[in-house]
């Protein structure tokens, strides 16, 4: 099966590009067939559509055309014909349809304004070039104004407008004081899209007297100033000084401080703004802000991300600029301007139209007479562009007519075309916003075969390298081309050949069995031609014995070898280089035939040295280093890491490949293990490092796979067993060429938000897998299991689409596909998704419950149709909740309960139950958005069970031989209570159990007097209820009945030691003895007549026993007794005093605690108080959690143990 490939035959010695379009023909460019071939004209050059001359200078209005016979050339000037012969100003090139206007001799540019249009013309059709529209650039003076100085308060805003003249093309603004000095600018101060100046706010630095606005003219050269404007800002304090000088010493003045205040948009004014752009343009827009302090400007796309690589911030981040915008760059762009005080933002919708752009430009046609060809014109835009089609300049509505020739739409079709059916068509494709307009011609000719490479050419190869035998031919039709080997040779075919569309037969891997003599044969309907080519493949050239690095002493002698392998045909030549420069001049270098030797080395001569062989095929190469070192005593081995690997060179460069070599560094006595690659992408990864391979520490070349758009550096790492050594110095950089991505999107999946729309997100390619630029994503779509066509859109670089306007949930084929400028990525795999999905739209049906147990229930339902789910199945839900208990009548607050079962399940437990109740429930459908409608709420009973304990049993009213019991029904009696159950037994001194009474009591009682009991004696009391179903859970409780009086005096007398006399004599010993204490320590403290409280208000020794003031809320106190350390003690555990050191008033307000009546307190006979002292508490309550503040006098007594 025979290959074909589009390639340039690069080795030919004529260029050929032979394109085949529906058995069209392209004219090969070769000087002596275009010289015998007749063809319609074609225009090589022209002016640009939109021409802006220099008003100084002679127009010269370009338009060059080729053709065979050579065209002739006319010219329109506004849509009527030009006569240039009628004006002496104007001629028209030689051999040309080049207008020049001299203006320089007395023309006046503005005469010559208008739409020029060229026609190139001969026998075989008619070319015209673009409309030309001429207009001479202006630059005109500023009006004059008057300027009144601009007086500002430091920290407000300001703006200074420039208003330039109005030139063509428009100036460039920009704004410099009388020095000529560009005025500085920051975030604070910048320049507008528009020219004018803006302050965010203004400072005390800013004044001066010569902000002056520049407007430069391009095309004339020139540059226009506007008139100074000078501002003063006045400061808070100078305001205040002069304030001050004016006023009196009475006066009351001083202006307000500087006041921060938040941000305001200067520019553009409201909160929304439009703004159109067209397809390829740059998008500029601009967000500036007053604002105390200085505002910082964030941009943001809202639903969307700015494009990636394409984005970029200028003017303090105050302008966002994208470059070759898209549709896809369409939508709201939000400005927020923040500050400390708050923040304020703008959106500006931006809409992107197009200008009519190729899809399908017309390209020429050559064709042979009765064959059928097509022209095809295809653009877009925004808005779609009408397309229109000219023949020979003419409206092709108008032109003469031609039977072979048919319009539709964007395409003319031509059948069994004649030689009279030449000619140029043009097509116009036009929007509001431009034009386009190309030629193309019909070429019909009858021509035999040509072949245009030189015979019997000799074609060198070297061997294992590919071969390209060239065939550049010509005719019409087109002819046929076949290879022969030899003279009798076969036909060539086989995948061990390659046939290209220009002729070219390539030999991918050329052997030596591959030389000898090559025919190629090019035949139409008109003849036959064949030419010979001899191919010769030689053995390649090698070298066989490297030099090696060589450490030589001082004045000592070196040798390098370098023994090569070559083909006995081809004469090599050998080359020795010292650090990539010839070898030095010098008697001490000797070349020989395969050997350089250098006879009493110095220090200069260590370097690198290359043997380089050449012959006229291939070039090889290796290098050595020479270090030179003197004689030192034989020092102690020391290891170390490898010195860095140097002289990194890159050869064998290919689009996907290079060859790396290095020269190792010195290795440290300890031998190089392996080499590590690393490589730096300097266009989308500058600084960044990343490892590539690594290979064995003997190995100096590598062959290195590339990716293409990457601008490569290389940098090579020793090892060894010490250590990895420094970086090598980077290599030379390598930028590959760009390609198709090779690879498309990951994790791409389609998830839908809404009901109707359908969310596309996919992880984007990383820089270096654009593979060139301009990357961007085809996302297509289809219904899965409907017979759609695919729905494709190209977006920018980002990593989400949304589809909107779906069906709710249904599937999707997705696949999003990378392309970059140079095309597609290879196709790529469908996912399947799903759009959004919905709530469910019915609810399950045919629901049963089965009760299992008292506590225990059982519910089906049959499952939804899952088309009715509207989404992704998640399971069921069931809602049940308790209506009422059957044996209490009264209702309750309702508590829904929750049940989810995933997946299809159609049914489930309902555990935790309450018996004897009367229960409700539904069940729903879920899915991802939520629960769908509640089926019909369906009933059921729980039976009878066993009743919970009594709520209570108290034992009241003991007597000598009965007890009261009083107790409360259950709290859930889980059905009919028939009666209680109440057990009890004596339990004696030594806690043994008596025999155990039953009793059966009516469910209607809720008390019963035990009687007949045994006096002084501890019962123990088991308490239940019963319903149908059996016992509940029981409660339990003790008691005793009271003694007998008689018995009781005897067992006082028997065991009360209060009553024994040797007791009550030791009681009033004790008391005596306190009592005297008592009276001893009263009489030293009473001496004088003074109370111990008056002592210490007349010592004054203590601050803090101060009366205390009215309004501080707190008490001045007299310290007790005790120290003053015990008065900080912290209240003990136990203590009847509040945490927060408060005392309880529970009686009245002249309670004796508010005086410090309590354990300790006493009054002496006289009356007065004995112990601790305090005045009344205040209402207030104390200050809480106040820890250091030292405890009231109450507190201190009620704390006291």
């Amino acid at each position: 099966m025979m290959r074909k490939k589009s390639i340039s035959a690069s080795k030919a010695s004529l260029v050929l590009f032979l394109c085949q379009m529906i058995s069209a023909l392209e004219v090969p460019l070769d000087s002596k067939l275009l010289e015998e071939l007749s063809q319609p004209p074609t225009i090589t050059q022209q002016s640009p559509k939109d021409y802006i001359v220099d008003p100084r200078e002679n127009i010269v209005i370009q338009c060059e055309a080729k053709g065979k016979p050579p065209p002739s050339f006319s010219w329109t000037r506004n849509g009527t014909h030009f006569d240039i012969d009628k004006d002496a100003q104007v001629t028209m090139k030689p051999n040309s349809g080049t207008l020049v206007i001299n203006i320089m001799n007395g023309g006046k540019a503005e005469a010559y304004e208008g739409v020029y249009q060229c026609t190139a013309r001969n026998e075989r059709g008619a070319a015209i070039s673009n409309n030309i529209v001429i207009r001479p650039s202006r630059s005109p003076l500023w009006t004059k104004e008057k300027l009144e100085p601009n007086q500002v308060r430091e920290g407000d805003s300001l703006v200074l407008h420039c208003r330039p003249p109005v030139g063509l093309p428009p100036p460039i603004i920009f704004w410099m004081d009388n020095a000529f000095q560009r005025l500085p600018q920051s975030e604070r101060v910048s320049q507008g899209l528009n020219g004018d100046l803006y302050f965010s706010n203004v400072q005390p630095e800013d004044t001066r007297e010569d902000y002056i606005c520049y407007a430069r003219f391009n095309h004339t050269q020139t540059i226009q100033q506007k008139q100074p404007i000078s501002v003063k800002v006045f400061s808070m304090d100078s305001l205040n000084d002069t304030i001050a000088a004016n006023l009196s010493d009475t006066d009351i003045y001083g202006a307000k401080p500087v006041t921060e205040r938040q941000p305001v948009l200067l520019t553009p004014t409201g909160s929304t703004s439009t703004k159109v752009e067209l397809r390829g343009n740059v998008l500029l827009l601009e967000c500036i802000a007053a604002g105390l302090p200085t505002p910082v400007i964030r941009w943001i796309k809202e639903g969307g991300e700015l494009p990636a690589n394409r984005t970029f911030f200028e003017n303090f981040k105050k302008t966002l600029k994208i470059i070759d915008v898209s549709e896809a760059d369409s939508g709201n762009y939000k400005c927020i301007a923040r500050n400390i005080l708050g923040s304020a933002h703008h959106v500006i919708s931006v809409t992107v139209k197009a200008a009519p752009y190729w899809i399908t430009a017309p390209r020429n046609l050559v064709l042979s007479p009765g064959e059928d060809g097509t022209l095809i014109c295809r653009a877009n835009g925004n808005p779609k562009p009408n397309i229109s089609w000219l023949a020979n300049g003419v409206p092709i509505a108008i032109a003469p007519e031609d039977p072979s020739r048919k319009v539709d739409g964007d395409t003319i079709i031509f059948s069994h075309v004649q030689e009279r059916s030449s000619a140029v068509y043009q097509c116009n494709a036009s929007n509001e916003y431009g034009y386009l307009l190309a030629n193309a011609f019909v070429n019909v000719l009858a021509e035999p075969p040509r072949i245009l490479t030189s015979a019997n050419k000799l074609y060198q190869v070297i061997s294992d390298s590919p071969a390209l035998l060239d065939c550049a031919y010509f005719g019409s039709p087109k002819p046929e081309i076949e290879w022969f080997k030899g003279v009798k040779g076969s036909i060539l075919r086989g995948n061990e050949y390659i046939f290209h569309d220009n002729g070219t037969l390539e030999i991918p891997v050329a052997q030596k069995d591959s030389t000898g003599t090559y025919t190629c044969v090019a035949r139409n309907e008109l003849g036959k031609i064949q030419n010979e080519v001899q191919l010769e493949v030689k053995d390649p050239t090698m070298i066989i014995k490297q030099p090696e690095y060589k450490v030589v002493q001082r004045y000592g002698q070196v040798s390098f070898e370098c023994i090569i392998k070559h083909d006995s045909t081809l004469l090599p030549a050998v080359i020795w280089l010292k650090d990539n420069d010839e070898l030095p001049d010098d008697e001490r270098f000797l070349v020989g035939k395969d050997n350089l030797t250098i006879m009493n080395v110095t220090d200069r001569d260590d370097g690198t040295y290359t043997c380089i062989v050449n012959t006229t095929l291939d070039s090889v190469s290796a290098s050595a280093v020479l270090t030179v070192v003197a004689a030192p005593p034989t020092p102690a081995i020391i290891y170390a890491r490898p010195n860095p690997p140097f002289d990194l060179e890159l050869t064998g460069q290919l689009e996907r490949s290079v060859e790396l070599s290095w020269i190792p560094g010195d290795e440290n006595n300890s031998p190089i293990t392996n080499f590590v690659i690393e490589y730096e992408d300097g266009l989308h990864e500058p600084g960044v490092w990343h490892y590539q391979t690594e290979v064995p520490g003997t190995q100096t070349t590598v062959q290195l796979k590339l990716s293409p758009y990457v601008n490569y550096s290389f940098r090579v790492i020793a090892v060894n067993e010490i250590g990895r050594s420094q970086p090598s110095e980077p290599s030379e950089q390598y930028l590959t060429k760009s390609a198709n991505p090779d690879e498309n999107p990951s994790n791409v999946q389609g998830i839908g938000s809404e009901p109707d729309n359908l969310v596309i997100t996919w992880e984007s390619l990383k820089g270096f897998q654009s593979n060139g630029p301009g990357l961007q994503y085809k996302v297509s779509w289809r219904q899965k299991d409907v017979d759609d066509e695919w729905t494709s859109v190209i977006v920018a670089n980002v990593s989400k689409y949304i589809v909107s306007g779906t069906p709710t949930f249904v599937p999707y084929e997705i696949k999003v596909q990378a392309l970059n400028d140079l095309g597609y990525a290879p196709e790529p795999s469908e996912v399947i998704g799903h759009s959004g999905e919905d709530l469910p739209m019915v609810a399950p049906g045919n629901v049963q419950v089965h009760v299992v147990n008292s506590t225990l229930a059982k519910v089906h339902w049959d499952p939804v149709p899952l088309k009715t789910v509207r989404g992704h199945l998640q399971g069921y839900k069931v809602y049940y909740w308790k209506v009422q208990s059957l044996s209490r009548r009264s209702r309750r607050h309702v508590e829904k309960k929750i049940l989810t079962f995933r997946g299809n399940k159609t049914f489930g437990m309902l555990p935790g139950l309450e018996p004897y109740s009367s229960y409700k429930l539904n069940v729903r459908v879920v899915n991802g958005k939520g629960e769908g409608p509640a089926s019909p709420d369906k009933v059921f009973k729980t039976p009878e069970g066993v009743p919970s304990s009594p709520s209570f049993l108290k034992i009241t009213n003991p007597t000598l031989d009965s007890l009261t019991l009083e107790w409360g029904s259950p709290t859930h009696p889980n059905g009919v209570l028939t009666s209680y159950i109440l057990k009890f037994q004596p339990i004696n001194n030594t806690h043994e159990l008596g025999p155990l009474v039953e009793i059966r009591i009516p469910a209607n009682e809720s008390s019963l007097i035990l009687k007949n009991l045994n006096y002084s004696t501890r019962y123990k009391f088991y308490f239940n209820a019963q319903t149908s179903v059996g016992s509940g859970s029981q409660i339990t409780e003790e008691a005793v009945t009271i003694m007998d009086e008689g018995k009781m005096a005897m067992a006082s007398r028997q065991v009360d030691i209060a009553t024994q006399g040797w007791f009550i004599g030791l009681m009033c010993a004790v008391a005596l003895l306190i009592l005297i204490l008592l009276i001893v320590c009263f009489i030293r403290r009473n001496k004088g007549g003074k109370y111990p409280v008056k002592e210490k208000e007349d010592a004054h020794a203590d601050p803090e026993i101060q009366p205390m003031k009215e309004d501080d809320g707190t008490f001045g106190e007299y310290r007790s007794l005790e120290s003053d350390a015990e008065d900080h003690k912290p209240l003990k555990k136990g203590s009847r005093t509040p945490s927060d050191r408060t005392v309880k008033k529970e009686d009245s307000d002249d309670s004796l605690v508010d005086y410090g009546e309590g354990v300790n307190g006493q009054f002496n006979e006289d009356g007065s108080f004995i112990g601790q002292y305090s005045g009344k508490k205040e209402k207030e309550p104390a200050e809480g959690n106040e820890s250091s503040e030292a405890p009231s006098p109450v507190n201190a007594m009620n704390s006291f143990v």
